[in-house]
């Protein structure tokens, strides 16, 4: 049965090994999952990640993750940007699961924190080449796209307003 709930603190090591899986294949890497993820590390890909308690719940945010069978399958955050910007964060999901329904499911359950938090707007980045999907649904939800507000230039901004 598929679930949405708050990560456990013991369950950051597979959310982290569960995303960067994903992105492995979105972004077609060549090197092997280990590899990849050895070499993201090093860089410090997913450090938001390390500390969820300050990047996330003790700022205004939330870190999600959908189980099926209390298998982790996807991931979703948000952040605080400001007072009434959140920031949508490592959504992601098993490719397995796609086309289900399941990634419109999280959004909602963050949306509606979003909007209980008081947050008047929403925002992401994505890559537009790689994420084409992603980029795609997030329009379908109601997202634009909008000046980016980080320094990755592969990415494409995008709002919505809540």
């Amino acid at each position: 049965m598929i679930k949405i709930r708050h990560i456990q603190s013991d369950e950051i090591a597979v959310a982290k090994q569960l995303i960067y899986r994903v992105a492995h294949q979105v972004f077609h890497d060549t090197r092997s999952l280990e590899e990849s993820i050895a070499f993201y590390e090093a860089r410090g890909q997913l450090h938001d990640m390390d500390d969820l308690q300050q990047t996330y719940f003790g700022n205004d945010g939330i870190f999600l993750v959908m189980t099926d069978d209390d298998q982790i399958i996807g991931t979703g955050a948000i952040r605080k940007i400001d007072r009434e910007i959140c920031e949508l964060k490592r959504v992601w999901l098993l490719f397995e699961y796609h086309g289900q329904g399941l990634g419109y499911r999280m959004l909602q359950e963050l949306l509606a924190f979003a909007r209980a938090k008081g947050y008047s707007r929403m925002r992401l980045e994505t890559d537009q080449k790689d994420q084409h999907r992603a980029f795609n649904f997030y329009k379908r939800l109601g997202f634009h796209e909008i000046p980016r507000y980080r320094d990755n230039e592969d990415d494409v901004a995008m709002e919505m307003v809540l």
